[in-house]
């Protein structure tokens, strides 16, 4: 049996399911999208998906590892 639900020609989702929102960015860490993004998606034209894609590689300078953690306590 066949299911064209399964055949449907969409942009799939940059999901990684690393999903981290960071603090300052206010971007997710593993895709980049930002929530409002993110929670659309699924409703968005393929125009819109296309267009967000294209703008990820440019978000991820907007993230800046962390550098913390036990390391950093005892440092101090």
């Amino acid at each position: 049996m066949s299911d064209d639900i399964w055949k449907r020609d969409e942009i799939e989702s940059p999901c990684i399911k690393v999903c981290v929102v960071h603090p300052e960015a206010r971007l997710c860490t593993g895709c980049l999208r930002s929530i409002d993004e993110i929670t659309q998606w699924s409703r968005l034209s393929v125009e819109a998906r296309r267009a967000i894609i294209a703008e990820l590689p440019g978000r991820a300078g907007r993230i800046t590892r962390r550098r913390g953690g036990r390391a950093a306590r005892l440092a101090r």
